[in-house]
């Protein structure tokens, strides 16, 4: 193929591909519509134009019986001259148009024809002779007729004289053509009447997915990817009708923003909470080194300045505070190591755990870290088990007793529950003191969420704490929450109550063995 058939073909295929959908239906439609009534005007013309036909073949067939009766008639009594044609449709009844050509015994042909004014004209030689020429059989068939037009002719004898009657097509063909041209003019006007209606009709169903197109064109025009985004566009509620396949269209459309509307608000959260994440592991970890440093310093400066009565003791407790802040940022690091590793899924290992004595594992180390505190225990009767992470769990269970012995005031009760509710294990730790900040409720369980916003060391640890506790609990299928009131605070820890799989729990090991 040539490069200009090529280029051809590239163009045809481009200008295709502009036509919108409502063209292409219009198109497809009324194309198949003219179509049909086209095939439908062609059946009614050849239907009607035989029917008519076979109608002037019985005037035909008529008009021979009648010139033929009046052609008997005319030859008693006998005449000495020959009858011809014109006397024949002269004394005879016949409808304007009719036509007889007659040859007499004695071979003399004449002709005749019967004018639009009803009178008798006689046939010129010429026409007569071709006349008698085309015809040869008694059938009907049609000829044209010099001057006259196209006739429907028959041949007939009557005793010695050979008639040829004939009737015009005219009032046929003229009959067609009007049938023809109201075809035409009412299918032109029906079309035109239908693509209106169509173009209206289209027009108004395509409207929803218009919408849909605007609303898309205008969401892609929209910065996204960074800082906080609102998606506010939508679909207009009257586009979104689910009853209508477009419209369904405009309400997927609709539910998909408000998804992606409802991500981008969690991925600018999750930025922020990131942002936060990094300035407070920062905090925790530059306060460890700074004092590292300074220590260092000390006792680097007491090295060099030689062995001092005071030198020995000031270098063994800098050592011992550098020990201290190194435990320090080791816990965090572990911590941090250890929250990553809750969310990829790593680090439980299943066994058989039962709840209650967890409960009083922790609670009896919790009263000599709280000696000035109320300490309670509420347990079922029969042992809570469950299948968990005995270490991690505990962890859970000391982290909560920590936290509520560390924001109440001497003398408040701290009580522990542990009971089985349907098919959950519930362990339930309430205290009486003030109560938790509502500020604070929604990003109490976010890592580095401390009440005392000053940091200050004697109000508690790093802020992971709960993060770890609630990271634990999702990790075994449960849920970790708190309700809070003056008075009246309550965390609780709710887990599947379901036993362990000794198959798994013999297999399971932690990730860093």
């Amino acid at each position: 193929m040539t490069a200009p058939a090529v280029a051809a073909g590239r163009a045809g295929s481009r200008n295709r591909r502009r036509w919108s959908l409502q063209t292409r239906l219009m198109v497809a439609i009324i194309g198949m519509v003219a179509l049909i009534l086209v095939i439908v005007a062609v059946a009614t013309s050849a239907i009607l134009g035989q029917v008519l036909q076979d109608n002037l073949n019985t005037k035909v067939r008529e008009s021979v019986q009648l010139t033929g009766q009046t052609l008997l008639r005319m030859q008693f009594p006998p005449t000495p001259t020959p009858i011809d044609a014109y006397d024949v449709l002269d004394n005879g009844r016949q409808e304007p148009g009719s036509l007889l050509v007659l040859r007499a015994p004695d071979g003399t042909t004449t002709g005749a024809y019967v004018s639009s004014e009803n009178s008798v004209v006689s046939l010129t030689d010429a026409q007569v002779d071709s006349v008698f020429d085309a015809v040869g059989q008694p059938d009907t068939t049609t000829l044209p007729v010099q001057g006259l037009g196209d006739y429907r002719v028959a041949a007939y004898q009557a005793q010695d004289y050979v008639g040829i009657v004939g009737l015009p097509l005219s009032d046929v063909q003229s009959t067609i053509t009007q049938i023809l041209t109201t075809v035409v003019l009412v299918t032109a006007g029906g079309l035109l009447l239908l693509a209106a209606v169509i173009a209206f009709v289209i027009r108004a169903s395509l409207a929803p997915l218009r919408a849909v197109a605007d609303t898309a064109t205008r969401v892609a025009a929209m910065p996204m990817s960074a800082g906080a985004v609102s998606i506010t566009e939508r679909v207009p509620d009257a586009q979104t009708d689910e009853e209508t396949e477009i419209g369904r269209v405009g309400h997927a459309l609709n539910t998909l923003l408000d998804h992606v509307d409802e991500s981008l608000d969690e991925r600018q959260r999750n930025e922020e909470r990131m942002r936060r994440f990094v300035a407070d592991a920062s905090h925790e970890l530059r306060t460890p080194l700074a004092s590292i440093r300074g220590y260092s310093e000390l006792s680097l400066r007491a090295l060099r300045q030689g062995q001092g009565p005071d030198s020995a003791a000031n270098t063994e407790s800098a050592l011992e505070r550098i020990q201290a802040q190194s435990l320090r940022m080791t816990t965090l690091v572990e911590d941090l190591l250890l929250l990553a590793r809750l969310d990829e899924g790593q680090e439980l290992v299943y066994g058989t755990v039962d709840l209650s004595r967890l409960a009083i594992e922790a609670v009896a180390d919790a009263r000599p870290a709280g000696p000035d505190h109320i300490w309670v225990l509420d347990l079922d009767e029969e042992p809570v088990v469950i299948a968990g992470d005995a270490a991690r769990l505990h962890q859970v269970a000391g982290n909560l007793l920590a936290n509520a012995r560390t924001h109440t005031p001497a003398g408040s009760e701290v009580s522990v529950t542990v009971l089985r509710e349907g098919s959950d294990a519930v362990l339930r730790v309430h205290d009486d003191g003030p109560g938790v900040d509502p500020a604070l409720t929604d990003e109490l369980f976010e890592r580095f969420s401390r009440a005392d916003r000053s940091r200050a060391r004697k109000t508690g640890g790093t802020g992971l704490g709960l993060s770890i506790g609630r990271a634990i609990v999702e990790a075994h299928g449960g849920t970790l929450t708190v309700r809070s009131a003056p008075g009246d605070t309550t965390f609780e820890m709710r887990l599947p109550a379901r036993p362990a799989d000794p198959a798994s729990s013999a297999t399971e090991r932690r990730a860093d063995q």
